[in-house]
Parts: structure tokens; C-alpha cells; sequence
């Protein structure tokens, strides 16, 4: 039957779009307090002032003083398609959000879908009852529909012809049906739980296994007390390790988005809020060193130092050509110096010298690969974005990661035939077979790499290669044999 005279078509009645969280997966304020914090974190007191004028103060401030590049956001694609038909069947888009109007219409533009903008304005914050005053005013009772994703949103659904869902939980997919017809419902594309355990990167931890090698070297792996603070240690590193991975997130979202990889980081992809970061970050730094701090001070004082020199790193140092893999290779270093004061097992110094090279060895190889995946994306460019080197420089990272690599075969070699090996091993020229081992692992690793073939992250490659769990178990095999016990 065809639909009466006065019944509207549905393309006649307008969809108004919420902004933060519906047609992008993360929120704007949250976005804009980042970078303006990442550029001084003493700007956090200043924003607690505007706050004090309200939120629509707060986000005319923050929008005022940060630049948001829209092409780089995360935007809910299922959802943005169904918006591109809506509007090539003529209908009017209206883009309606708490956001400050000097970020949301950049967005807008760069959609190119929206026919008016509706924002706050540094005077009212266009949210929940105030959005569906404006519309109301605007469109009339019911005569509009609307997309939006959290409770917020059903002030406005209450005055809405039909509620169109996006990106929230099945209960609010009810409470919005409660309140006005359902429309079209997209549902989240990740969950939350599985999203917060990726920001915490777990497969790093595996880096601070190094924290037992001083056990391990000096055979005390047997020794439960030795262990049982080893493991306290490594778990303190551990939660440590996650609180600085997630704000150095927080921090390098623009890059991270940019980059062919990371771009789908928990944060950087928005399937985790920024908020979920700022409160995380400090509570596991907080824990981690809570931890520390119950084996000893001189532990605290490592584990703190770790920590400030992560930091450093990741706002500083990783963009300085060569002081950053060296960096990264101390880093490494400093998880033997926390398993030699976590147990009180010292450290010889053959494995500090060893330690020295591999890591820069490793270090070199991450870095590398960097590289070589930026060359291939930005083919046309001199200079890394993010990184202090040129394109020219990925031949001479390869040479020195290969040299530093050997020189810690060598350092091996060298200790095998050093008066100290014998208080340690009954048979102590069976270890020079591991030198052939180490060999082929860093050629090998150092191959991949030139062909393309490695993660970005000599770890993750390690853990997931068979080859690397083969050379392991028969390095193992041969220590067992020269200690001949």
C-alpha cells in the first residue's frame, strides 16, 4: 500500500548523529586532554580550573589549544557505510555533539556527509538534555531520528521518532527500545576485557624472564627462596612494564595510528576508551612499585629507575638517532641488575658483557625493522616520521646490529676459556657448542629481517618461531651436560 499523503518518507525525516564514541570509537575531549597533556603534563592543573567553569569551558579551552587530524581517527566503518547510504537516498545528516564545534567540524568536512553541525559552544554542552532541547526546537517532537551509543543518549531518544544504536551493550539496546522505536542497531566490534589485556602487552612480560638468568647462571634455580623472589621480582616488572606501555599509548596515539602496525593497538584503534588508560596507567605503576617495595629499597630504587628511564624513552630518547637503541639494550641490562638485588645473587661480569651485546644486537634488529616498513610506506621520503634517522641509514643499523650480535658470541667464546667457568662447570668446553647455536639464532634472526619476514618485535618472533624454541632447547641440553651434575 502506499503511504499516505501526510506520512512522511523516511528519507524526509533527518538522522542527527552523535559524534564521540558513535561515528568515531573514541571521544574528543579525552583525545584533546592527551595531546595537551603530552605536550606539558603541568597543563593537567589548568585544566582542572576550566573544568571548575564547566565542561563546555573545559572542551572550548582544550580545543583551543590542541589539533586534532581527523583522517587519522577511528571511526566505527560499519556504521559510517550505512551512514554514505542514507545520504546518497537524499536524506539530511545533522552531526550533533558534546564536542567542542572547533573539532567536530573538521570531522564533519572530512566526512564530507553532514549538511549542519550542532556542538558546544563554551557556554552549553550539548549532551543528553540540552541535545534534545536543540533538536526539539529545531525538528519538533519526533520529527527526527537519532544515532548515539551510551546512556547519555537516551534523554534524546525519549524526543526521537526511532533510535539508532551504535557501538553499545545489549542492555542499552533495550533501555533505547524502552524509550522510542528501534531502528537500526550496530553492535560493539571488540570487547573490553579482551582490549584492556592487549594494552597491557603481555607478551612483553616474557622480557622480564631476564630478571632470572642471575639464578640460572649461578645454578640456584633450585633454591626455592632465590626463586620465590625471583618470581615476586619478575611480577613486579611486570605490572610496571604494563603501566608505562599504557600511557606511552596514550601518549603516541597520533603516531600509532599512522603506523601500518600499530594502528591497531587497543587506544590507538579505539577499541578501548581513553579513559580506561588514564586510570590503568598510574594504578599498575602503583602496584608494580607497591611490590618492589616489599623485597627491598635497593629493589624499589631499580624498579624506579626502570620505570624513569621506560619514560624517558618513550617521550624523548626513542626519536635520537642511536642513543635509543642503546637505551633499549640498558633496559634489557637492567633486568639482570634486578635479579642480581632481587635474590642477591651478583652478576659476573661476562654476563654483563654479554648481556651488553646481544641486547644492542636486538635492540638494532627492532629497529631496523622499523625502518625498513617505513621505507616501504613512505617510499617518497628522506627522513622517518617519528624517528631520527634517513632511509640511508638501514644498511649501517643492519651492520652494527649484526657486529654487536657476533661480539656476543665471541664474549661467550671467551668466557668458556676464563679461570672463573670452572667453579661453575664440570665440563666447561661443552659450552663452547652453544657459540655455533647463538651464531646461526642471530644470523638467522638478522636474514628474516633483511627479507622482511620479521615482527617488529624481536620478542613476539621469538615466541612464536619453532626454529628459536629448537636452538633453545638444545642450548639447555648442552648446559645441562657441562655442568655434569
Amino acid at each position: 500500500m502506499p503511504p499516505t499523503p501526510d506520512a512522511p518518507r523516511e528519507n524526509q525525516i533527518p538522522l542527527v548523529v552523535d559524534l564521540d564514541g558513535t561515528l568515531i570509537k573514541t571521544d574528543l575531549l579525552w583525545e584533546s586532554f592527551v595531546r595537551l597533556l603530552k605536550k606539558n603534563p603541568l597543563w593537567l592543573f589548568a585544566a582542572l580550573l576550566w573544568w571548575t567553569r564547566g565542561r563546555a569551558f573545559l572542551k572550548q579551552q582544550l580545543a583551543g589549544r590542541v589539533t586534532i587530524d581527523p583522517a587519522t581517527l577511528p571511526y566505527n566503518e560499519k556504521f559510517l557505510e550505512f551512514l554514505r547510504e542514507q545520504r546518497s537516498a537524499g536524506r539530511k545528516l545533522i552531526l550533533a555533539t558534546a564536542s567542542d564545534l572547533k573539532l567536530a567540524r573538521p570531522v564533519a568536512d572530512f566526512t564530507g556527509l553532514f549538511d549542519e553541525v550542532l556542538a558546544s559552544d563554551g557556554r552549553t554542552n550539548l549532551r543528553s538534555a540540552n541535545k534534545l532541547k536543540a533538536l526539539t526546537e529545531k525538528f519538533g517532537a519526533r520529527g527526527f531520528d537519532y544515532a548515539g551509543n551510551s546512556s547519555a543518549d537516551l534523554a534524546v531518544w525519549r524526543g526521537a521518532r526511532e533510535a539508532v544504536v551504535v557501538n553499545a551493550s545489549a542492555s542499552l539496546v533495550k533501555r533505547a527500545s524502552d524509550c522510542t522505536k528501534l531502528g537500526k542497531v550496530f553492535g560493539p566490534e571488540a570487547g573490553l576485557p579482551h582490549a584492556f589485556l592487549r594494552s597491557l602487552r603481555p607478551h612483553q612480560w616474557v622480557k622480564n624472564l631476564i630478571i632470572l638468568v642471575p639464578t640460572v647462571a649461578a645454578h640456584k634455580l633450585g633454591d626455592g627462596t632465590v626463586l620465590s623472589r625471583d618470581v615476586w621480582a619478575f611480577a613486579a616488572f611486570c605490572l610496571c612494564a604494563s603501566g608505562v606501555y599504557v600511557l606511552n599509548d596514550l601518549a603516541d596515539l597520533d603516531s600509532d595510528r599512522r603506523h601500518p602496525t600499530k594502528k591497531i593497538r587497543p587506544f590507538a584503534s579505539g577499541d578501548l576508551p581513553l579513559p580506561v588508560g588514564f586510570l590503568s596507567g598510574p594504578l599498575l605503576l602503583a602496584a608494580g612499585v607497591l611490590m618492589a617495595a616489599q623485597l627491598s629499597w635497593s629493589f624499589l630504587e631499580v624498579a624506579v629507575l626502570y620505570v624513569a628511564l621506560t619514560t624517558i624513552y618513550s617521550w624523548r630518547v626513542k626519536r635520537v638517532v642511536l642513543l635509543d637503541v642503546f637505551f633499549l639494550a640498558g633496559l634489557y641490562t637492567i633486568r639482570l641488575v634486578a635479579g642480581s638485588v632481587s635474590t642477591g645473587v651478583e652478576n659476573s661480569s661476562w654476563l654483563l658483557m654479554f648481556s651488553m651485546f646481544i641486547f644492542l644486537s636486538l635492540a638494532l634488529v627492532k629497529r631496523y625493522v622499523e625502518l625498513a616498513e617505513a621505507n616501504e610506506v613512505d617510499s617518497g621520503k628522506t627522513v622517518v616520521t617519528g624517528r631520527g634517522y634517513v632511509a640511508q641509514d638501514l644498511e649501517l643499523v643492519a651492520s652494527l646490529g649484526t657486529g654487536s650480535g657476533y661480539l656476543s658470541v665471541l664474549v661467550l667464546a671467551l668466557y668458556v676459556n676464563s679461570p672463573q667457568v670452572v667453579l661453575l662447570y664440570l665440563h666447561p668446553k661443552m659450552l663452547l657448542l652453544v657459540c655455533p647455536l647463538l651464531l646461526f639464532w642471530i644470523s638467522r634472526v638478522w636474514l628474516l629481517a633483511h627479507r622482511g619476514q620479521m615482527h617488529d618485535d624481536p620478542v613476539v618472533f621469538t615466541l612464536k618461531d619453532k626454529t628459536s624454541y629448537a636452538v633453545g632447547v638444545m642450548i639447555c641440553l648442552i648446559l645441562s651436560l657441562a655442568i655434569g651434575k
